[in-house]
């Protein structure tokens, strides 16, 4: 069975004020990468109007929610949330579950789903919707730690998976680390024990690696382009912070959905995984 999995940072929920026309831009363009699975990490105010936004957006796709979750922490009333949407006419959602409620700042939803047909469980698969902190790589570390299990064979769950997610977790070393501003490299490097700064923080990667999880582009030998780096003036650093990362699962192509009219929607560009699930 081929499936689709796109996840992208929305930055401020597509909403700018009263303005939605990034919102609407956002819509159109997941509409085009036409995904079975979506995550949303970022999707603020969406809870208002009964998530009116969240229903909006889920009847346009075509899709149905799994869950929405709000962040632990954030400014009331406009708060953060990650979404996980599916496709119906494709999916069986066979089960959820919202992990680390009092632990991670944004959020981590598990989903189990089934094939539309599959009589057994036996193309079940899992999967992992989250948003990590954008803090530390400390909290990253200790949030990247809940989703190890499923990098692997673990009681009860599906032999298969894919993880979705803003990871926060830069893909490489900058090319010069001033192109970054000061204020913000605790947020992405190593802090030694005396206060200064070693290299990029990639543990929180290195650890779900080192559980199982695997990078696509290692599977399909092909490089994406960068998730971010594009929108802000003082930070023109392309790296890629938002991952699909794959288990037991075959990946025919894994992209970046870098265009124009993407570039403009969003501070994060959308990430697309092409995957074949196997009995």
């Amino acid at each position: 069975m081929n499936l689709r999995a796109a996840t992208w940072n929305l930055f401020l929920g597509g909403l700018d004020g009263a303005d939605e026309t990034r919102l609407d831009r956002q819509a159109e363009i997941l509409s085009e990468i036409d995904a079975d699975i979506v995550c949303l990490p970022e999707c603020n105010r969406w809870d208002e109007d009964n998530e009116g936004r969240l229903w909006w957006m889920a009847h346009t796709l075509g899709l149905q929610p799994v869950a929405m979750v709000r962040s632990r922490l954030g400014t009331p009333p406009v708060q953060n949330h990650t979404a996980l949407l599916y496709r119906p006419s494709k999916l069986r959602l066979m089960g959820r579950a919202i992990l680390g409620r009092d632990v991670f700042h944004h959020a981590l939803i598990r989903a189990r789903f089934r094939p539309v047909g599959e009589q057994d469980d036996r193309r079940d698969f899992l999967v992992l919707a989250t948003h990590l902190s954008y803090t530390d790589g400390e909290t990253r570390l200790r949030e990247a730690r809940w989703m190890t299990d499923y990098g692997g064979e673990f009681p009860g769950m599906p032999t298969a998976g894919v993880l979705l997610a803003d990871l926060n977790v830069p893909d490489r070393e900058p090319p010069d680390w001033s192109l970054i501003p000061k204020n913000l490299h605790s947020r992405y490097r190593i802090v030694q024990a005396d206060g200064t700064f070693g290299g990029v923080d990639q543990r929180a990667l290195d650890v779900l690696f080192g559980s199982g999880w695997q990078d696509p582009q290692t599977l399909t030998r092909v490089q994406r382009s960068p998730t971010v780096g594009h929108f802000y003036p003082t930070e023109p650093v392309p790296w890629c912070l938002d991952y699909a990362l794959v288990h037991g699962m075959d990946v025919t192509s894994y992209r970046t959905h870098d265009t124009p009219q993407a570039r403009g929607a969003s501070d994060h560009l959308p990430v697309v995984a092409d995957l074949e699930i196997r009995p």
